[in-house]
């Protein structure tokens, strides 16, 4: 999804401009501002508890607030993605807007911020307010306002400035000239955005090959839990000895230790704008992990990917590669093979389930040659994106 938040002081132009940012992008229109004149030219008892309050330019109570939004945004299942015009308007509502958008799998994209001197403000609030008769902009309640927002709205910004994701927009001039700005910045976001995939597949389905392609394509730093482990054994540090037990046998080594090590990956790319994870997560407590140590970062699973092998194919691969330089111990024993395939079968298939619920689950056949594969695995993931802007 795409979500906007524009940002802007009264008399910016925020009205102006969520019209065509709306437009341009095929988003949801999502204004406090007009949800609560509705509910107050309604006569509903939301909109006489909000009337006077709007009528002096005050704000409502965020218990008001986060019962409209929450209304109106989790109706829109099928949408773009959302503009959010007046909301947020504090930091407690940048938290609350989070965590609405957390529940939906998503986040704020971008936060536009309006620019335009307080002279200005005024003299279009006046004009506004002479051409639409708003009693809500007359002399006192321009001041009230623009005090209500220097004073409160302000560090708002802020909050997203710390996020990366903030966005100062000189709001004077033609309306083309704003709108070029505006559209500029949201390129640039989506430019900035993460990207993050989990590829799941049986033992021997050729996950470790083509996330390396994928890694290389996409820009992104490949995660690979096996081949950390590995190191850390060759190694002989502490972790690798607590671990060496586990991959002799092919099994999943203890959480703590796996997350120890992808922490430490996270650490060292800082200028990276996404991760795919390979061997990671492998149960529904990692994969809750995972979305942990993405949340951290303002981030999230963008995409899981099945490749799809038969076990009998599964089996011959990894037999394959048992005879080459490339073989792992565990490829060396029937046993271990057939028990390895089981715990994905039993364990890691419900990791899967875990994405397809969340909608973010796309299968693709492993069969073929590499090339043909990852050809295969780029046209899905490209879809996703584009789906995902």
């Amino acid at each position: 999804m795409l979500n906007i938040a524009l940002f802007g002081p009264p008399g910016a132009g925020k009205g102006t401009q969520s019209e065509w940012l709306t437009k341009k992008y095929n988003l949801t229109y999502i204004s406090t501002g007009d949800i609560l004149r509705e509910e107050i030219n309604l006569g509903t008892p939301l909109g006489v508890q909000a009337k006077n309050i709007i009528e002096k330019g005050g704000l409502v109570s965020d218990e008001l607030v986060i019962q409209i939004i929450e209304n109106r945004i989790t109706k829109k299942t099928d949408t773009n993605g959302f503009l959010f015009d007046g909301f947020p308007r504090t930091t407690v509502q940048c938290y609350i807007l989070d965590g609405l958008l957390m529940n939906m799998n998503t986040s704020l994209t971008c936060m536009l911020s309006l620019e335009v001197p307080d002279d200005e403000l005024v003299r279009r609030l006046k004009s506004r307010a002479q051409i639409g008769n708003r009693k809500d902009d007359n002399d006192d309640v321009i001041q009230f306002r623009l005090q209500e927002y220097y004073s409160k709205t302000v560090p708002v910004a802020k909050y997203y400035q710390d996020k990366g994701i903030c966005y100062s927009i000189d709001g004077t001039g033609p309306i083309e000239d704003v709108q070029a700005r505006l559209d500029t910045a949201v390129q640039k976001s989506l430019e900035n955005r993460w990207v993050n995939i989990i590829l799941f597949g049986y033992p021997g389905s050729g996950k470790g090959t083509q996330a390396k392609k994928m890694a290389e394509k996409y820009n992104l730093v490949y995660i690979s839990t096996g081949k950390m482990l590995r190191k850390e054994i060759k190694d002989d540090t502490e972790i690798g000895r607590i671990a060496k037990p586990y991959m002799d046998k092919g099994m999943i080594v203890p959480d703590e230790i796996a997350i120890k090590l992808i922490e430490e990956k996270i650490q060292a790319s800082p200028g990276s704008r996404g991760f795919i994870f390979k061997g990671f997560p492998r149960t529904i407590v990692q994969a809750y992990i995972v979305d942990a140590m993405l949340k951290k970062m303002n981030s999230s699973v963008t995409s899981a990917i099945e490749l799809q092998v038969s076990p009998l194919e599964a089996m011959k691969r990894l037999a394959q590669r048992s005879k080459t330089d490339r073989s792992r111990l565990y490829d060396m024993d029937t046993e271990t093979i057939v028990s390895r395939l089981e715990e994905y079968e039993q364990v890691t298939m419900l990791a899967q389930r875990f994405y397809e619920k969340r909608h973010l689950l796309q299968s693709v056949s492993g069969d073929g040659n590499e090339d043909e594969v990852f050809k295969n695995i780029c046209n899905q993931i490209d879809i996703t994106l584009r789906q995902a802007l």
